[in-house]
């Protein structure tokens, strides 16, 4: 075999014209399958039968008996072509190669295939797994929100029905007023009418007694005997001018006016023509306050007095009046206004707001507090009110820092002196700095009840704001010793901070070198202060209040320390209620070095004696004084009558004291000037006119 590979061409297309590897291939597989006992003769006959049938028609399976061919296959092609490499194509080592790669490709195919077939199925029951616990929690989260919905509706119904049973209550108390009203309304008809017929008959006597002077006037003209009138005619004349008010001046008239309430005004200008006109003075109308008849005036009314007296009104007070928008609206035509309270104004809104704008640039002062005011209305401010002064945010939740940005559009509110945001708990740091920006001539800031308020606000507020001059935070317990520094660059006359437990000595010490010229402190109920405070005040020469109650750690050293400055000079009012480690001590320091106090309150001392009460009769320009809840005895009553500017006394809660010691001769002839208050503990005499309570 291997000789004819490299053969003649011409012997291998022998072979394959004359079919010998067909020939030899038909003879083996009978051998191989027939196993004749003799051989060689089974491959003559063969022979003869391949000849008688040609070689056209030669199979494979010529030589097998037809009997055994259903029992066997074929199981490849010949490859004796290949044997005898009678082919062109034959096999190499490149070939092998690939077969091999491909075999081995192949395989790996396979079992990749077989792999991922198992890993499919194991997938889908982790995927089915999955979907079932999917479909579990939708379902769970289907239930829990139409739950959610039931609930809300269930919690819907609940709040409709107490909303009804309240309207049905409401209804049942508006009918109840309904009917005391109606019997009310015949009561005062049926009293107006008995005070109109006294008024008639009152001004017909009066007409009656004109008539009688102007008889007496033409007599005396008649008889010229009688040049001189009778004296009944002079007390008639007498009587007359008393009545006249319109002969008043027009100063004493307004003066008059100016006590009544503008309700009063109407009922004065319905009397008569002459007190018709005098309500008409164009002065009366200068300020019209409609919070006092908010509940009795209606909006048809206010929007003609300001119709009428658009040109007069310098001032308006709205505050808590219901009005509505068209109301409101009808300020615009107020063109010379200056001052607007719309505070607790609940249907005061940005659009009531754009037309008094519009309408009202020369505004000075405009309090919007507990109002539904927003951004709207702050973006109005610095483009219509160039010249406002005083400005109250209060209690007004519904603007955002944005808004106090809007304050420096246009012209700004430089001008602005006065500022109230208290309660104003949305505004951030951001918003205290927007409010540097645009107002940097404030002088007076108020933020009460402001828990959200810390020291980087007002760090961020006096940046540019350097005019401060008072300053009040109450309700802000945040606020520490770090503001005090912050606030080293305002020329503070004015201080209020009330209810701070992390104000300590340390902001005392800011004060003595930063603020000299400061001349009201109040620092009630501020735990953190002690004597060093006070020692730390003690050089403040322009000091005149000072109010330190419920300071529970000041004692008498702190005290004498500070009246031994020249700060005890100038004190006008001085407040140590609930400072119970004071003793007679501080009050003999007062009356040495006081000399211009005017009111003390050592409420709740309770270590002030007897020889405690003998010192302030030392303290001569004393006018008010409080004592309630110390020691003080009839004796120490006793002792203070002795005072001669003493007008004010409160003595409550003084269980020592009785009806003995009030009715002392000494206290009873200065009682018209000196003012006793007492709650339950005493038994009043039948004759009270000399006291008052």
């Amino acid at each position: 075999m291997a000789s004819l590979r490299n053969a003649n061409p011409r012997l291998k297309n022998y072979f394959k014209e004359n079919y010998i590897p067909q020939v030899c291939e038909a003879l083996l597989c009978g051998i191989l399958v027939t196993c004749p006992e003799d051989p060689l003769r089974y491959l003559e006959g063969m022979i003869m039968v391949i000849i008688k049938s040609g070689l056209q028609n030669l199979l494979w399976d010529m030589c097998i008996t037809p009997s055994m061919k259903p029992n066997i296959r074929r199981l490849s092609e010949t490859y004796l072509e290949q044997l005898f490499e009678l082919d062109d194509q034959l096999m190499t080592p490149e070939l092998m190669i690939k077969a091999c790669s491909f075999y081995t490709g192949h395989l790996v195919k396979t079992h990749f295939c077989t792999w991922r077939d198992i890993a499919h199925t194991n997938e889908n029951v982790v995927l089915a797994e999955k979907m079932n616990r999917a479909v579990t929690c939708y379902n769970f989260r289907l239930q829990k929100s139409v739950f959610h919905h039931w609930h809300s509706y269930m919690e819907d119904q609940k709040e409709k029905i107490k909303n009804m049973l309240l309207r049905i209550q409401q209804i049942i108390y508006c009918h109840k007023l309904t009917i005391i009203l109606t019997k009310w309304r015949n009561t005062a008809r049926h009293k107006s009418k008995k005070k109109e017929d006294e008024l008639i008959l009152k001004h017909e006597l009066q007409l009656k007694k004109w008539k009688n002077r102007l008889i007496l006037k033409r007599a005396a003209a008649e008889e010229s005997n009688f040049p001189e009138r009778s004296s009944s005619e002079v007390s008639l004349v007498d009587e007359t001018l008393k009545c006249d008010i319109s002969l008043l001046p027009e100063r004493a008239i307004l003066q008059i006016f100016f006590y009544l309430s503008l309700k009063d005004v109407i009922i004065c200008g319905q009397v008569n023509h002459a007190w018709m006109l005098m309500t008409q003075l164009n002065s009366l109308w200068n300020a019209i306050d409609f919070s006092s008849v908010k509940n009795v005036i209606p909006d048809k009314y206010i929007v003609s007095t300001l119709q009428r007296w658009r040109l007069n009104v310098l001032r308006l007070n709205f505050r808590g009046c219901l009005l509505r928008p068209k109301t409101f609206r009808s300020v615009s035509h107020c063109r010379n206004l200056q001052e607007l309270n719309v505070s607790d104004c609940p249907t005061f809104t940005d659009e009531s707001m754009r037309h008094i704008s519009e309408g009202c640039p020369g505004v000075l002062c405009l309090n919007l507090s507990n109002t539904t005011i927003t951004n709207r209305t702050m973006r109005l401010l610095p483009r219509h009110f160039h010249n406002l002064q005083n400005l109250s945010l209060a209690y007004c939740r519904r603007f955002t820092d944005k808004g106090l940005q809007y304050l420096n559009l246009g012209n700004g509110c430089h001008k602005l002196i006065y500022l109230d945001l208290s309660g104003c708990t949305q505004i951030s740091v951001q918003g205290f700095r927007y409010i540097s920006n645009s107002c940097t001539g404030i002088m007076h800031l108020t933020i009460n009840d402001m828990p959200t308020l810390t020291d980087n606000c007002v760090k961020a507020l006096v940046e540019k704001c350097s005019r401060i001059t008072s300053l009040v935070f109450t309700g802000a317990p945040h606020i520490s010793d770090c503001t005090f520094r912050a606030l080293s660059a305002c020329k503070l006359r004015k201080i209020r901070f009330e209810g701070n437990k992390r104000v300590t000595d340390a902001s005392f010490k800011f004060i003595d070198k930063n603020y000299p010229n400061l001349s009201h402190i109040y620092m009630a109920d501020c735990k953190g202060i002690t004597d060093s405070s006070l020692r730390s005040l003690s050089p403040l020469k322009q000091l005149t209040v000072l109010n330190l109650a419920n300071c529970v750690r000041i004692g008498d050293m702190g005290l004498k320390q500070f009246l031994d400055g020249p700060a005890s000079i100038k004190i006008r009012e001085l407040n140590l209620s609930n400072c119970v480690r004071l003793s007679d001590a501080s009050v003999m320091k007062l009356s040495e070095r006081c000399p211009n106090l005017n009111y003390l309150s050592l409420r709740n001392c309770e270590h002030l004696t007897a020889q405690g009460i003998g010192y302030i009769v030392n303290i001569f320009s004393l006018v008010s004084i409080d004592l309630s809840g110390t020691d003080i005895s009839n004796e120490g009553l006793n002792v203070l009558s002795r005072h001669k500017k003493l007008k004010e006394l409160s003595v409550s809660e003084c269980y020592r004291i009785t009806d003995d010691g009030i009715q002392v001769r000494s206290l009873r002839s200065s009682v018209k000037e000196l003012r006793l208050k007492f709650f339950f503990f005493l038994f009043f005499p039948m004759n009270k006119k000399d006291y008052f309570y």
